[in-house]
């Protein structure tokens, strides 16, 4: 299946997405039609290398392709800038010319970081998205979003850079952790949530099987929230005005990871993100009354958590949110729903400036 990203904006970064099964196979014939380099520079982290960098690497070489497999540790706290200059470095040490292109072939976090190597290396070189988690396949590596992370919070430094293709190889999905698993559902929830409804009753009414991984189910739940998320990027690439919606679950989730030390997966964050910034969205008369509770019931039924961490305080997380990108003039602005499956807007705007006062009510009312 393909699933097309057209940019109107940007004509020359429009790019594919492929889902399927045993598509690893056929990566090199794709690099040379999408992304035609002299060398590739396959980045990957400690859990995800030893499983699928040797592979691609050799098949790579078979056919004819230069590749490099370059590893660094796995975990979000090592998406640092520390990490992206030593990867820099690496590829300035190999003499990688312009001429080259990056292959990020992992999870959300190393595609997040391979990607703002590409961005920024000798002003910029192509890239190609090899997701192997379900979140990175529906959410992360979809976007041209690449960023790291730094001590004052998530994603604070980074760059628009679109991939040149996106390979979804489900088969790697077969030995996903369900951990893994169930943070990248909190991802299709949160599609399901601000854009399709019909979809969020087919992740209410299939949990079983996409708990399960069967795959009819599990490949549903891939093609609709690529759908969903290509068509949002798609018609706003540099988030000016609905893309925000995508944000839905993440001004609080993102300050829940930054002030829990990122020990939270992602997807668990914005779970409790979506948990509690819909609360906020009744609270001040935008959701209609029962939004909060079916997408807090959906989300415990994957098994995510609803609930703060002890160690997030209210003034620290407010303290996180002001860093937030959508942060305008001190106050911060939140994109919440109106229903399931549809986001509240303002004219042209798809987020909300909600008073510090609700949001505190909200965070302490545990």
């Amino acid at each position: 299946m393909t699933i097309p990203v057209a940019l109107p904006a940007s004509r020359d970064a429009a790019y594919d997405i492929l889902i399927g099964r045993g598509l690893f196979a056929r990566l090199p014939e794709w690099l040379g039609a999408s992304c035609p380099a002299s060398r590739y520079a396959v980045i990957s982290d400690s859990h995800v290398a030893p499983l699928y960098g040797a592979p691609i690497v050799a098949a790579c070489r078979a056919a004819a392709l230069e590749v490099e497999l370059l590893e660094f540790p796995a975990g979000e706290w090592n998406k640092t800038r520390e990490t992206w200059a030593a990867l820099s470095d690496q590829l300035l040490t190999a003499l990688f010319g312009r001429d080259a292109a990056v292959i990020a072939l992992g999870g959300g976090v190393v595609g997040d970081i391979a990607g703002f190597v590409a961005a920024t290396y000798l002003r910029g070189i192509p890239y190609v998205q090899v997701p192997t988690t379900l979140l990175a396949m529906i959410d992360s590596s979809i976007g041209g979003k690449t960023a790291v992370d730094v001590p004052t919070g998530k994603n604070l430094i980074g760059a628009f850079h679109q991939p040149r293709l996106v390979v979804a190889d489900l088969d790697v999905l077969r030995t996903l952790p369900p951990p893994q698993l169930a943070a990248g559902l909190a991802e299709a929830v949160k599609h399901g949530a601000i854009a399709d409804p019909v979809y969020f009753a087919f992740l209410e009414r299939e949990q079983g099987a996409v708990s399960a991984k069967e795959p009819a189910a599990l490949d549903r739940v891939v093609q609709r929230s690529v759908e969903i998320k290509a068509e949002v990027v798609a018609a706003d690439e540099r988030e000016r005005g609905r893309r925000a919606i995508l944000n839905f679950g993440h001004t609080l989730g993102h300050a829940i990871e930054a002030t829990a030390g990122f020990a939270l997966l992602h997807g668990e964050a914005v779970a409790i993100g979506m948990a509690y910034e819909s609360r906020l969205a009744e609270l001040i008369g935008i959701a209609e009354r029962g939004t909060a509770r079916r997408i807090a019931q959906l989300l415990e039924r994957y098994r995510l958590p609803l609930e703060l961490p002890a160690s997030a305080t209210v003034d620290r997380l407010i303290a996180a949110m002001q860093l937030d990108k959508k942060t305008r003039s001190g106050t911060v602005r939140f994109a919440l729903p109106q229903a399931v499956g549809r986001m509240h807007a303002d004219g042209n705007s798809w987020t909300v400036a909600v008073p510090e006062g609700a949001v505190r009510e909200v965070l302490g009312a545990r």
